[in-house]
């Protein structure tokens, strides 16, 4: 089981690139590690966590040995920030299906809103360590 939580994003994704610096910013205690989808060791945990690689559509966030997904992985997220962002959480009262609705729009249209790059994103010296290889 990993030590840390961990976050399997979209590398080739403008705003999940974005995303992950935002957090990143936002991770004081800089306890969340990250792994883009389509690398190595994010194809490995999306193995072990039985989650289908070719399928994914969503940020996947691993934390306590629980791969969560969608809206679910978004708001357990938010919780680790700081300023006013783990109130966000609270949104887990809203049922999933609500959650996940929105979630499912915003991930449907995030190439055509925000495009893509040809590669994924290659972490800054700064950042590296926060990487999983």
């Amino acid at each position: 089981m990993l030590q840390q939580p961990v976050i399997l994003f979209d590398g080739v994704c403008n705003f999940c690139n974005s995303s992950v610096h935002f957090i990143i910013k936002r991770n004081r205690k800089k306890d969340i590690r990250f792994a883009a989808l389509q690398s190595e060791a994010g194809k490995r945990l999306l193995n072990e966590y039985r989650l289908p690689a070719g399928e994914m559509e969503s940020i996947v966030f691993i934390e306590n040995g629980n791969a969560y997904q969608r809206s679910a992985a978004a708001l357990r997220i938010c919780r680790r920030l700081s300023g006013a962002w783990p109130l966000c959480y609270g949104f887990i009262l809203v049922p999933r299906f609500i959650r996940d609705a929105v979630y499912n729009w915003i991930a449907a249209n995030r190439y055509k809103w925000f495009g893509v790059q040809e590669q994924c994103m290659i972490p800054t010296p700064e950042i590296r360590e926060r990487f999983l290889n």
